[in-house]
């Protein structure tokens, strides 16, 4: 009796820490989006300032797509760090209680994320070429 309560604690902390790392990735994640983000939001200062150590007169692409979707992955990955922690109390709720039910909104929005990366991506660089 003793040893399956023991053994039960254990377990439990061991699916504890897992849904600890899960948030930790997640939390990696919209970082990494929020970066990316900002790299695309700045782009224009970075080609005019390579321009300047070449010697060379470049015109940067206007700031208009890759302003506002840059400030938009900013949000995304801001929304996506919250959505991760509340996702995160949620699990270990459930974890507590036994009943764990999977949630599909985290992975959802990353897809979504990724597809609209790409496409917007394909667009812009479709449209300097």
């Amino acid at each position: 009796m003793i040893e399956d309560k023991k053994s039960s604690k254990v377990r439990n902390r061991r699916v504890h820490m897992a849904n600890e790392r899960t948030f930790l990735a997640w939390i990696r994640t919209s970082i990494g989006i929020m970066a990316f983000g900002f790299v695309v939001e700045k782009f224009a200062l970075f080609v005019k300032q390579i321009s300047y150590l070449l010697g060379k007169e470049v015109i940067p692409p206007p700031r208009g797509y890759s302003s506002f979707f840059g400030i938009s992955l900013v949000a995304l990955g801001a929304l996506m760090g919250v959505l991760a922690f509340i996702r995160y109390k949620k699990v270990e709720k459930q974890i507590d209680k036994d009943t764990y039910q999977p949630s599909l909104i985290l992975d959802v929005l990353l897809t979504i994320s990724v597809l609209a990366i790409g496409i917007f991506l394909v667009i812009y660089l479709v449209h300097i070429v």
